[in-house]
């Protein structure tokens, strides 16, 4: 992953944990944003710059989950996008944001201390919501990814009401992740939900994935439409991929068994 980290800064680079069952830890987060100024989970906006492009109007009002450190609305700024509301649990994480972008100009993003579990916003209020590595988390304790444990199933449910609930009618979830398609289908095609599901992929060696979800465009061709792709091959190194996105790699070994 690429972490590019400013070299003037003189904070310390992060070790990755132990065990993923860290990323749960509030008090983690909290240390670790307290230290580190930049982090890209899952690539930086150059490498899926192109699928952006393709989903999100200038004039987009867009929501991103989980922001961290990231600069992806840095970035998105930078193409136009200038309406655009971060979130994240982490107060460090949120003061921190909000002092970089204000020290590079960039007072029209807002930057609010909330949780993507019971999001504060009303109903159809945002034309797109991205998350990239967020909902990654909820599945760092899930147990067998064929069959979750409840209680991350009750978690992931809760964060896609809440983006289904605050996208406007014909509004796009963008979801970037490790997620394989036959893991993510269940949630996505749950019969609550009215959006249709698209994936792309990008990255070289290990393949991480890009879902677009419209909402008020699912069909009954929808539920199928996943399982007629082929999946693309998974590597089984982690040398492939870069900085702690190994950790959330989903029991390989049991996809390619």
């Amino acid at each position: 992953m690429d972490t590019a980290q400013d070299p003037d800064s003189d904070h310390k680079k992060t070790d990755p944990p132990s065990s993923a069952s860290a990323y749960l830890d509030p008090n983690y987060w909290n240390q670790r944003f307290s230290n580190e100024e930049h982090y890209e989970w899952f690539k930086d906006y150059s490498h899926f710059r192109h699928l952006m492009q393709s989903h999100i109007k200038p004039n987009s009002s867009v929501l991103e989950l989980g922001c961290g450190n990231s600069q992806l609305s840095e970035e998105l700024y930078k193409d136009g996008i200038t309406d655009i509301t971060c979130i994240d649990l982490s107060s460090v994480a949120v003061e921190r944001m909000n002092e970089r972008l204000l020290s590079k100009g960039y007072e029209e993003i807002k930057v609010l201390e909330a949780d993507m579990l019971d999001l504060p916003f009303s109903n159809e209020c945002f034309d797109v919501a991205i998350e990239k590595g967020t909902m990654d988390v909820l599945f760092v304790d899930s147990g067998d990814p064929w069959n979750p444990q409840p209680g991350t199933i009750s978690k992931v449910m809760a964060m896609l009401e809440g983006v289904h609930k605050v996208l406007k009618p014909n509004g796009i979830f963008i979801s970037i992740t490790f997620g394989q398609p036959h893991f993510r289908k269940p949630f996505f095609h749950n019969a609550k939900f009215t959006w249709s599901v698209e994936w792309s992929t990008f990255g070289d060696g290990f393949h991480y994935f890009f879902y677009i979800l419209r909402k008020g465009r699912r069909s009954l061709d929808d539920e199928d439409s996943i399982e007629k792709i082929q999946m693309p091959s998974i590597s089984l190194y982690h040398e492939e991929l870069e900085g702690e996105d190994y950790i959330f790699r989903t029991n390989i070994e049991e996809l390619n068994s």
